[in-house]
């Protein structure tokens, strides 16, 4: 039986979050092959050491790092990968890296057409220096599950704001507030061609924070009631920003829809991954169920 490796936890903040997603991809995934379970702890550990756990990747026809965030999404499971020689599901090393840096994505979408939100990138050398004078979205360059993202609508508010995200990273957007409507989008990339989900709006009373994305309180709406040429744009900014990424398998792309059209938020390369997350569920409405999705990805690896 072909035997594949799903590996969660990590590091970083959303180590959680990821130990959720392995173990929906693993169960999922464990009627078809035969699976390899790999945790990585809280500071960074392997269970039996490094040596050991890349002894065992390399015994797997493939792998699926479930790790989300830094020290995982951003491209460091990828190389650790790629030095083993064993194929993975998911983006590489350079694009894992560049989405999970929202400053660089901002750079790579603007260049290739896609608006983004105003925004300075700060660090804990000139935060200090920075003045409020409206209200601004402040979040770290390099964290997700929206960890450290906080909405400031007073000057008051701005210094633990500013804290708290440079706490998770040293790099720091502060950006403006939009209005519009969250709607997210995934793309899936395949040796068969490209797929575009359908879009997934967020209706949520407030900032889309930690305690809204996985408190309950947010209502996922899919298909998102949209025109067709509004559905288009978005697929289209989608689909650019997955291609000037260089994305590969599946990637969440999560936009604001404003009057002036869409505004990319960010890129996920590997988003929340259990059966209710956002992804599995707009391509739940497409018709391809949850088990199906996850055999995909790690059948297009293993082609």
């Amino acid at each position: 039986m072909t035997r594949v490796a799903v590996i969660g936890g990590g590091a970083s903040c959303e180590h959680d979050v990821s130990l959720a997603s392995a173990a929906g991809v693993a169960d999922a995934l464990e009627e078809r092959y035969d699976v390899v379970r790999l945790t990585i702890g809280r500071a960074g550990e392997w269970e039996g050491g490094l040596p050991a756990a890349v002894a065992q990747l390399q015994r797997c026809d493939a792998v699926v790092p479930v790790v989300h965030g830094p020290l995982g999404e951003d491209g460091t499971l990828a190389a650790l990968c790629e030095l083993a020689g064993v194929p993975y599901v998911g983006s590489g090393v350079g694009a894992g890296a560049l989405a999970m840096d929202k400053w660089a994505t901002k750079l790579v979408a603007n260049a290739v057409g896609v608006a983004t939100a105003p925004g300075v990138l700060l660090t804990a050398a000139t935060a200090a220096a920075y003045r409020f004078t409206h209200p601004v979205v402040v979040k770290p360059v390099a964290a997700g599950s929206s960890h450290g993202v906080s909405l400031v609508r007073t000057a008051e508010e701005l210094a633990p704001a500013l804290a708290a995200a440079l706490a998770l990273d040293d790099r720091v957007l502060v950006e403006e507030l939009l209005v519009g409507r969250e709607i997210d989008v995934a793309v899936l990339r395949t040796r068969d061609g490209l797929v575009v989900s359908p879009a997934l709006e967020i209706v949520v009373d407030g900032l889309f924070d930690f305690d809204a994305k996985y408190g309950g309180s947010a209502d996922f709406r899919v298909p998102a009631a949209l025109e067709d040429p509004d559905r288009k744009a978005l697929e289209d900014a989608a689909v650019a920003v997955y291609d000037a990424l260089g994305c590969a398998g599946v990637a969440r792309v999560d936009f604001f829809w404003t009057a002036d059209g869409p505004v990319l938020n960010e890129v996920n390369t590997m988003p929340g991954f259990t059966e209710h997350s956002q992804v599995p569920r707009m391509f739940a409405a497409a018709g391809l169920a949850y088990a199906d999705l996850v055999d995909l990805l790690v059948r297009d690896v293993l082609a």
